[in-house]
């Protein structure tokens, strides 16, 4: 007589799944965020913390013994300042982040036409090729 077993065996492990999803999951959300966006971000977060600074610097000399109202008044000013200085922030890093971008793809154009120099300066084939070229 021939018996048979079967088992259903799941075809991935519950861990590695779990795992392979979380990676996903991240790789997903590092390219929900923008670089423009965290840069302005901190950038913005600069600008407030020079104004507070300078704000601590005011209230404390007028402030002796209203301290309370110095907080508040301080934090009210540090709102305020974000909800004016966001839209800079946030123009300023797209600028700076164009920039950049465009700077870096100089580099690389650069760099690219150094190694092709190179190389044709050992190969008779390449350096025909680019001549060529700048005939047309």
């Amino acid at each position: 007589m021939t018996e048979f077993v079967h088992v259903d065996m799941p075809k991935s492990h519950p861990g590695v799944a779990r795992f392979e999803s979380t990676v996903a999951h991240a790789a997903s959300f590092k390219r929900s965020l923008s670089t423009s966006r965290s840069l302005a971000g901190m950038l913005l977060t600069a600008m407030v913390a020079a104004l507070l600074v300078v704000a601590d610097q005011l209230i404390d000399t007028w402030a002796d013994g209203h301290l309370l109202a110095a907080w508040v008044l301080m934090w009210v000013m540090a709102f305020t300042a974000m909800a004016f200085l966001a839209p800079a922030a946030r123009r300023l890093a797209g600028l700076l982040v164009t920039r950049l971008d465009a700077w870096s793809a100089r580099v690389a154009q650069r760099r690219a036409d150094a190694r092709l120099w190179a190389i044709a300066q050992k190969d008779a084939r390449v350096m025909k090729d680019i001549v060529a070229a700048s005939r047309d």
